[in-house]
């Protein structure tokens, strides 16, 4: 049997890994929301409400994406509106993410059906 030689690995250690000195207690989570059906209405009725709270926690550094699910496959999708929703973003525990979600003006204004939160760990990029 032939054995390789051993290989040396040089790893560097890359800042996005550390945690901030501040926020070592912080950890993502990731808030993923389902419309009811024909949301669209209500959605921009509450939607600058809904914004506004995701500015704050942008301004704050704890945003790490948000966006809504498109109904169907286009960038724009016109009158089928959205079927959802994402979220990644920095807080303290799983029960601080929760209830941010259950106050966001889109719960309030009944778009979502169903609003599930869930630890997440960014691995790339």
């Amino acid at each position: 049997m032939v054995r390789a030689a051993p290989v040396a690995v040089n790893f560097r250690c890359v800042g996005a890994f550390l945690p901030h000195p501040s926020k070592e207690t912080a950890m993502l989570y990731a808030i993923i929301s389902e419309d009811v059906k024909n949301s669209l209405e209500w959605r921009m009725a509450a939607r600058p409400d809904h914004l506004a709270r995701l500015e704050k926690l942008r301004d704050e550094g704890r945003l790490v994406l948000a966006g809504p699910h498109p109904a169907v496959d286009a960038e724009t999708p016109g009158d089928a509106g959205f079927s959802g929703s994402l979220v990644v973003a920095e807080f303290e525990d799983l029960p601080t993410a929760q209830a941010w979600a259950d106050a966001d003006p889109y719960v309030i204004a009944g778009v979502y059906a169903k609003v599930t939160v869930k630890p997440f760990k960014k691995v790339l990029p």
